[in-house]
């Protein structure tokens, strides 16, 4: 292989890098766009806005009632006590409601965590809508701290008939925790 062979060769390679390389800086431009469409096709990750309005276009079912059980508890190494104030609360399908939960940091430093929810029985936790959660971002408490936070939610009224009971658990995990596994998915 002569010397020209070889510079052309390089040429070849620098300029197939650099289309790499502006492809993946134009799919990095690209990837916000295109998640936002992919979330609202899927209705994923919160898009809480536009889906409250979809939401309260659906109409309420008042001829039934499902009893929505709200269970909490704190994961290991975090000093927090997570309260439901209402644990009990009975709902029409297709009502926007609202509780509240109220935070308190019992250890003797600053500390944040984050709220895993889950809802059983599982046929009734893809009808189960939150559109306002502190579960969607960490939160941060002072020893001794307090506060009350929200969770607006909607039971679909495509919920099956048979279901009438919904448990919605939220356990607390310490944020260092959180991150070591990877996140968690709201």
């Amino acid at each position: 292989m002569d010397q020209q062979q070889r510079q052309a060769g390089v040429q070849r390679t620098v300029i197939r890098t650099l289309w790499v390389l502006l492809g993946m800086v134009g799919f990095t431009v690209a990837l916000v766009p295109l998640y936002d469409v992919f979330c609202e096709i899927t209705g994923l990750n919160g898009k809480t806005a536009d889906s409250a309005q979809v939401i309260s276009a659906q109409g309420v079912d008042d001829s039934r009632e499902v009893r929505v059980q709200l269970v909490t508890r704190s994961g290991n190494g975090l000093p927090w006590r997570l309260v439901a104030l209402d644990p009990v609360v009975t709902v029409h399908p297709g009502q926007i409601s609202q509780v509240r939960f109220e935070f308190t940091n019992v250890g003797e430093q600053q500390s944040s965590g984050r709220a895993v929810p889950s809802v059983s029985p599982s046929a009734g936790a893809r009808h189960f809508r939150k559109m306002e959660c502190f579960c969607f971002e960490q939160q941060w408490l002072q020893p001794g701290e307090s506060m009350q936070l929200p969770l607006v939610f909607q039971v679909d009224p495509d919920l099956p008939k048979d279901i009438r009971t919904l448990t919605l658990a939220y356990t607390l995990y310490p944020m260092d925790e959180v991150v070591a596994l990877g996140g968690f998915r709201d």
